[in-house]
């Protein structure tokens, strides 16, 4: 883009536009990633000491003996060969969800104005931010938020005024508070409002 100046034709930088979405956050996942370290340098450690020592002309240790022993005398339809085959499977579809899935639920993506820049937003932040929207409609005497990553669940008390007109204007109170989030995908609304509970049972 250009304009004209008089003199010459000087270029105006645009601001980049907007993403219409963000990915969602990656867990680093520290303390699995340190345990599994874990188990593979004490079981390859244990490993090479015990092949070191019979090349040394010493003898092998006797869990690796004995295990070698079971491994080729036992059937595999044992059932602690089963067993054991379970919990390695189970382990191994641990693990690919936790190297396929981004974790990090609780951080919700925010939209990117610049490239360069990524932002999030804290689930319960976003949830105490709406409640206080929602808590400054008249009428409303309680407010439960559940917010997720496609959807906000809201559940008010009203001790007065009709419960159709308390819900539009929770609905219309949140609608703009969760446009002013900032969220790069802006969940689907749902209020649900009632009277408060009495002494024989709710209304």
């Amino acid at each position: 883009m250009t304009t004209d100046t008089g003199a010459e034709d000087v270029p105006v930088l645009e601001d980049p536009p907007a993403a219409a979405g963000a990915p969602r956050f990656w867990a680093v996942r520290r303390i699995p990633a340190a345990l599994i370290a874990l188990i593979v340098l004490g079981g390859t450690g244990l490993l090479l000491y015990d092949v070191a020592a019979v090349r040394a002309d010493r003898t092998a240790m006797a869990w690796r003996r004995e295990l070698a022993d079971d491994l080729a005398t036992r059937p595999l339809d044992n059932a602690w060969v089963l067993a054991g085959a379970i919990v390695a499977v189970v382990l191994g579809v641990w693990l690919l969800i936790l190297a396929f899935t981004p974790g990090l639920r609780a951080v919700l993506p925010m939209r990117r104005a610049h490239t360069d820049v990524r932002a999030g937003l804290d689930r319960k932040a976003a949830e105490l931010t709406l409640r206080d929207r929602a808590m400054e409609v008249s009428g409303v005497q309680s407010v439960r938020v559940r917010m997720g990553r496609k959807k906000v669940a809201v559940r008010a008390v009203s001790h007065f005024r009709e419960l159709d007109e308390v819900r539009a204007d929770v609905e219309s109170v949140l609608g703009t508070g969760i446009d002013d989030l900032g969220l790069a995908r802006p969940p689907a609304l749902t209020v649900r409002v009632g009277r408060p509970p009495t002494k024989g049972g709710r209304v």
